[in-house]
């Protein structure tokens, strides 16, 4: 396996992978949703403003993942992991949490000092995420499972309260996907 930044020349086959993936496991529907989100992502997010990370097994792409900026009032640097995949015939393996941590790792290096999803809390407790209420920090839109809101410091063991609102990237600032 390699762990590779991501390069806008993947955007088709990126886009292919996060379609599939999300179909085999949510439907047609699901993949397309979240397979636009991804090439919207790559389209109209500032490189400053995204982290990709592919990974492949040899020259076959198995995985991505993506984290985009979030902004609160307090100029915190804080990013959301939304999407990630690994391709369904290399689940269960430990890829996705590998990837995640590759993701992780990265960012520390570029300063990032707090890091939020929105998903399974079964899966993202492995990878050091835990669960937060929205009086800790308020999520960019209503959320309709507010036990998946999700959040790790980068920088210490806590994380404290942030006050007033925040926003994501456009690609992200709709309904469907909160």
């Amino acid at each position: 396996m390699n762990f590779e930044k991501y390069e806008s020349s993947s955007a088709n086959e990126v886009k292919q992978l996060f379609t599939s993936v999300f179909s085999d496991s949510e439907g047609q529907a699901e993949g397309e949703l979240i397979g636009n989100l991804v090439f919207e992502l790559q389209e109209t997010t500032e490189p400053n403003d995204m982290f990709g990370y592919l990974v492949r097994d040899g020259k076959t792409l198995i995985g991505g993942i993506f984290f985009t900026r979030m902004e609160f009032e307090n100029q915190i640097n804080a990013f959301i992991l939304s999407p990630v995949a690994v391709a369904t015939r290399y689940q269960k393996q430990g890829i996705g949490q590998e990837l995640i941590k590759f993701g992780i790792n990265s960012l520390k290096k570029n300063n990032v000092e707090l890091l939020f999803t929105y998903g399974d809390p079964n899966f993202y407790s492995k990878v050091g995420f835990k669960y937060i209420s929205e009086s800790i920090a308020k999520a960019p839109l209503k959320l309709t499972y507010p036990e998946g809101w999700l959040a790790q410091s980068l920088v210490s063991e806590n994380i404290e309260p942030i006050s007033g609102n925040s926003t994501c990237v456009s690609a992200l600032n709709s309904q469907q996907y909160w």
